[in-house]
């Protein structure tokens, strides 16, 4: 059985990944700022076998605890999930710096340490996978929404996966950065391209066909490569 973590799993996207998992069998463990909050999550201890912890990705300290926690697990994925949009005014003069830096860390770092926090997890796998959820906005080629906060963190999480793909190649570690599709989500609005079941679905599949050659480039969640 497969064990899969997913962070950021208490709504849309994230939610409905965990439903899918473990309606296929595996061993998922998810994180989230407040699982006693989590209400739906919670209920999904039900369909298989689910494990909640608390993880707030704004915070080093909470995602050490949390990797801390998975000591000696083995950890067959992991799904850099959680991320925030700054829904304030996105022009040039309505860009505030503070929320900017707190975009970043959870949107573009936070993965990178979670990754790391649980990277000897990983390589007991035979076929370890790490897949961040980004966004078209982080593609420099699309002509988008002028959100500066958001935008950026994407195209560094990018970079950032691009980069982690090519020091974990010779360790056998599969890595990439996708793109959900716009999701009728929280985030994403209810004017939206897909559903989070469709989109989750897409993941899912992804992932469970990944192969090396597919490392350290970006990719759609209908499986289609996105250009950077």
């Amino acid at each position: 059985m497969e064990t899969v973590v997913i962070t950021g799993a208490n709504r849309g996207i994230g939610l409905e990944m965990t439903k899918q998992f473990l309606n296929t069998n595996r061993r998922v463990i998810v994180g989230c700022r407040n699982p006693s909050e989590a209400t739906a999550l919670n209920d999904l201890s039900s369909v298989g076998e689910l494990s909640v912890f608390q993880l707030d990705v704004s915070d080093s300290v909470s995602i050490k605890d949390f990797c801390a926690e998975l000591s000696g697990v083995n950890i067959d994925i992991l799904i850099n999930n959680a991320g925030v949009l700054d829904r304030e005014k996105q022009g040039m003069l309505g860009v505030n710096a503070k929320h900017w830096l707190e975009t970043f860390k959870i949107n573009s770092i936070a993965p990178f340490e979670v990754a790391v926090g649980l990277l000897e997890n990983l390589k007991t796998s035979s076929r370890p996978r790490i897949v961040s959820v980004s966004s078209q906005l982080g593609s420099l080629h699309l002509k988008g929404p002028g959100l500066y906060s958001y935008n950026s963190s994407k195209a560094a999480l990018n970079q950032v996966m691009k980069i982690m793909s090519q020091d974990l190649e010779a360790d056998g570690v599969i890595v990439c950065p996708i793109h959900p599709g716009w999701v009728q989500t929280d985030m994403g609005g209810s004017e939206a391209d897909i559903t989070p079941q469709e989109s989750a679905g897409g993941i899912i599949s992804f992932i469970d066909n990944l192969t090396m050659e597919q490392s350290g480039r970006f990719w759609q969640w209908n499986g289609e490569e996105h250009p950077w």
